[in-house]
């Protein structure tokens, strides 16, 4: 591994050019600035705002929380201009002293036809609707900021029904999210695996509990109440997290506001799968005190609701070693959900500006997620001849919390420094069935053999789906039916006999501490020096494919083991209601409805005495379990230096670098069988893995006019591995046949990526904007879980270990409108479009040896779409808002089976949903909205192969919507 850079040297060279910055402002002290906080009349802060002085070169951006700093050449009176979409264009006269010059709150108003002569239909548009001022913010911001991205502001979410920060980002112009039962989870930019995109809170990568062990956060954990505004990234600069091939989501809390502020809201709605409730509600309070020094902000949300989801689930006999018979049906699962899930989301935040130059603040924040899914899973397994239900009682819990400490200071007028102290944690855990010591998710398994057998067999024994079957048998899934022989014999509660209980172990735990620092130098007005520095240590604790397993004595032929108990003898409840089971397919699979145990009844089966009256014994697999649990630490140093540029009135150059060095080091076991009888032997086992990231970025903007602009970016990104492919968990089977090895890969290389990047943008004169590029990514060490055949010591074994591979290239282009149709006469002028556009092609090889072969298979990369699109079409006045929106997601791939080929990739399908908003302001604190979800009723599918119908999963989970009223009340 590369370990180039160390931490020592890094830290003395930022030192120093700190202190460079340091002398250099000396010089400096006398001159004078000019400070302030941009605000609107109604609308709170305004980020992004363009502040100048009149007949001078100076000019000034506003923050995210209004705030500017302006230097000004002289003394005397002077003239500030201040400048932002859909406002009045103002101008200040002030008398600048030696020093800080102090402005306070500015308040400018939105553009009023009273004030304008020769008013135009477009701005007695901007008048008629107040909330496109929020838009505006968002524009101000993407329009201002060095690097690529798109700006989505609270307003503008709450304008739509996403409930999570997943669904918050669904709708921006190059994002895809993926869906878990019916709700975003997690969101990828430019088409690129999740674990690609880097989700961030105020700057920082957030800590990932995700179960699989990869990098990728679950944003579902976060309501989008508490969210400020969020900013996708698609071309980074150097003064970012460099970990973000795909782009990076940053989601920016809520902070004081500029005056006192109270709003609750609450709503009820109804999920059409599970038929029963809903709710929401939310709380913001945050004031000023002590002649607006001290900030306070609080925001609180709850989302509870009931829902479900029936999924058709098939697997495949891929295991076989005749070609057609891969393809045949090994079993057919039903299943039903139907639980609670509920959201909860705190957040706090406390500011302190001392005096112009300088100011503290704090945040602090708590989400909890719990989902809460009694799962009702019924089998029919060809293979082995019988059926199978499975009951579990599962309570995930994910947790993130954390808090954070920083401050923003003007050390002279040409020197400014912030700096930020954070400790974040996420988790993801069970804590059932509390009658057994091992805690995880209980799953007990009930068998019935099946004596008659199948018909609709092909003529060699196997079940297929009609295309894949020698002989045409078979039919097609949404046909389906169990094709017993003996139709009498169906599933019985008096013959499912309780064959297996497992605790599946699914405990991760990640706690991220992090330390940054950032310098600013204004050499001139056309020059800027950005300097900084990152320290992050992380630890992880991850459980992972640890199952305690245990089997009844009657089960595996012990004498005089108690009889096998039926499901009829357990104490039992009815099945959960809703929707007509399966009903998105045809025919009647009520047979497979059975009463499951109860939640009490199925921890009571996990106790000590259950166990030991009923013969049960622990089988579980010592040596699986021991190797599934890792520790790790992670420590990354990062620093970067940038200069921003302006060439000219038009033309601005930024451009720099950023190295991160990160240091890792798992601890875990692995275990080997040896020796006859064959026995298990664990060992300790540590990986430890440096590699250094040096990261070139440049930025280039040309400004045809204030309202267009074009971008080129050159960026250079990258990807750590991830932790589970790289676990010291190894394991070797010698009883199997080949033998087998499972192993980490503690010399994986992180995956680079070289970016292209060209935009352009036009900012219509009502808040709108067209805009449209081409990207490109040219990847390298793209990390697969690869299977091959390796000669040891003069033994074959088959090795299963993540590798990286050939590298890969992606290309595309988004474009996007947003355009209030203000042309049309009369009702018709109040209407909008919303429109963007992606199409992403990707290329990677995948290497696979079959027959002695040497083959090459080329796909897509995983989870990619080649087309997404969003579509809103929107009607606003100054009392009514209605928006009809599409959200589109192509096919993608989703497992690559290096193994057997691209036959046996598994896909997901194309997926279009429709949801639908309203709101009606009874008066200028009162709001009533409505919000319904997948107004289309789209279903999620993933298939085998090229086939749609050859089909993995097939999950339908209904629509969902709620009535609520929102009150400002300051």
């Amino acid at each position: 591994m590369n370990n180039s850079i160390g931490f020592p040297k890094q830290k003395s060279r930022i030192i120093q050019i700190s202190a460079f910055f340091l002398m250099a402002s000396f010089g400096t002290i006398h001159a004078q600035t000019i400070k302030g906080t941009v605000v609107g009349k109604t609308n709170g802060a305004l980020p992004g705002a363009n502040i100048s002085i009149v007949d001078a070169e100076q000019k000034a951006v506003s923050s995210l929380d209004g705030d500017f700093s302006l230097l000004s050449p002289r003394l005397g009176d002077v003239n500030i201009k201040v400048e932002y979409i859909g406002y009045e264009t103002k101008i200040f006269p002030v008398t600048i002293k030696e020093g800080v010059n102090d402005m306070g709150y500015i308040s400018i108003d939105p553009e009023d036809k009273k004030n304008k002569e020769n008013i135009n239909n477009i701005q007695e548009i901007v008048i008629a609707r107040p909330n496109a001022l929020t838009q505006a913010k968002a524009y101000e911001i993407k329009k201002n900021n060095n690097a690529i991205m798109e700006v989505i502001a609270a307003d503008a979410i709450g304008k739509l029904p996403d409930r999570n920060a997943a669904e918050a980002v669904q709708r921006v112009q190059g994002v895809a999210v993926a869906r878990y039962h019916g709700e975003a989870d997690q969101a990828t930019v430019r088409g690129t695996p999740f674990a690609w995109t880097s989700a961030l809170f105020n700057g920082n990568r957030l800590p990932s509990a995700n179960v699989l062990g990869n990098r990728s956060f679950v944003l579902d954990v976060v309501p989008s109440e508490l969210i400020q505004f969020v900013q996708v990234s698609k071309a980074v600069t150097p003064d970012m997290d460099g970990d973000a091939i795909g782009g990076s989501i940053n989601f920016i809390t809520r902070t004081a506001p500029a005056k006192k502020t109270l709003s609750v809201s609450g709503a009820g709605g109804y999920n059409t799968f599970s038929q029963n409730a809903t709710y929401n509600g939310s709380i913001v309070y945050g004031d000023r005190f002590f002649n607006n020094k001290l900030g306070v902000i609080l925001s609180g949300a709850i989302w509870d609701r009931q829902w479900g989801a029936d999924s058709f689930d098939v697997t495949y006999n891929t295991g076989a070693t005749n070609e057609t018979q891969k393809k045949s049906i090994n079993t057919i699962m039903m299943k039903r959900y139907m639980g609670t899930r509920r959201t909860i989301g705190l957040n706090g935040g406390l500011e302190y500006k001392f005096n112009a130059s300088n100011k503290i603040y704090f945040r602090g924040m708590f989400n909890k997620f719990d989902d809460i899914r009694p799962v009702y899973e019924s089998y029919v397994d060809y293979t082995n001849n019988r059926y199978q239900y499975n009951f579990r009682y599962s309570h995930y819990q994910t947790e993130l919390y954390g808090m954070e400490l920083g401050g923003e200071h003007n050390i002279t007028p040409k020197l400014s420094l912030d700096w930020m102290l954070s400790d974040y944690q996420a988790k993801y855990f069970l804590e059932t069935p509390p009658t057994n010591e091992i805690k995880g998710l209980p799953i007990a398994t009930f068998r019935q053999k099946i004596t008659g057998g199948f018909v609709n067999l092909s003529n060699d024994k196997k079940r297929y789906w009609g295309f894949d079957s020698p002989d045409g048998t078979g039919g097609e899934y949404m046909d389906y039916s169990s094709d017993l022989a003996s139709p009498g014999e169906i599933m019985s509660a008096d013959k499912l006999l309780l064959s297996q209980l497992v605790i599946a172990k699914l405990d991760n735990n990640e706690r991220d501490k992090i330390a940054r620092v950032n310098l600013k130098y204004d050499i001139n007005p056309n020059i800027i020096l950005k300097v900084g520095a990152k320290y992050r240590d992380k630890d992880r604790t991850s459980t992972y494919g640890y199952n305690a397993v245990f089997l009844p004595g009657a089960a595996v032929g012990i004498p005089n083991s108690p009889a096998l108990l039926a499901l009829s003898q357990l104490s039992t409840s009815e099945p959960p209601k809703g929707t007509e089971f399966l009903n998105g397919m045809n025919g009647d699979f009520s047979s497979y409805i059975m009463n499951p145990p109860t939640k009490d009844q199925l921890f009571q089966m996990y106790s000590s005495e259950f166990l030991q009256q009923y013969g049960f014994r622990d089988f579980s697999n010592a040596e699986t379990n021991a190797t599934s649990i890792y520790t790790g630490e992670e420590s990354v140093f990062a620093a970067y230096a940038m200069a921003e540029i302006k060439a000219s009135e038009k033309f601005k150059i930024v451009g720099g670098f950023r190295n991160e060095t990160t240091r890792l080091t798992l601890y875990g076991a692995t275990a080997t069988k040896q020796g006859t009888p064959t026995t298990t032997v664990i060992t300790p086992s540590i990986v430890e893995s440096n590699y250094n990231a040096f990261l070139p970025m440049l930025h280039l903007k040309y400004s045809f006019s204030p309202k267009s602009s074009l971008r080129f970016a050159y960026t250079r990104s990258f990807i750590r591995p991830n932790f589970g492919d790289m676990s010291p968990g190894s394991s070797v089977d010698n009883t199997s046949n080949p033998f087998r090895i499972t192993r980490g890969n503690p010399d994986l290389k992180p995956t680079f990526s070289h970016n292209i990047d060209v935009m352009g943008e036009y900012y219509f004169n009502n808040i709108g904007i067209l805009s449209g590029g081409v990207f490109y990514k040219k990847i390298s060490d793209i990390v697969f879980s690869d299977t091959s055949m390796m000669n040891i010591a003069g033994t074959d074994y088959m090795v299963t270990q993540a590798k990286n591979l050939q590298d890969s290239h992606l290309i595309g282009f988004e474009a996007g409108i947003n355009k209030r149709l203000d042309f049309l006469p009369g009702f018709w002028k109040d209407f909008g479009v919303e429109f963007n556009y992606t199409f992403i092609n990707s290329s990677v090889k995948v290497p696979r040896m079959a027959n002695g072969i040497q083959y090459s298979d080329e796909t897509m990369l995983p989870n990619q779409s080649k087309n997404l699109f969003n579509a809103i079409l929107y009607y606003e006045n100054n009392k009514v808002m209605i928006r009809l929106a599409g959200n589109y997601r192509g096919k993608s791939v989703e497992t690559i089976n290096q193994n057997l080929g691209p036959d046996y990739y598994i896909w997901s399908d194309k997926n279009f949903t429709i949801d639908f908003s309203a709101s009606y302001d009874i008066n200028k604190k009162i709001k009533l909205f409505i919000e319904l979800n997948n107004l289309s009723n789209e279903s999620l599918r993933l298939y085998m192969g090229d086939n749609k119908k050859r089909i993995t999963s097939h999950e339908w989970y209904g629509s969902r919507g709620q009535l609520g009223i929102r009150w400002q009340i300051f």
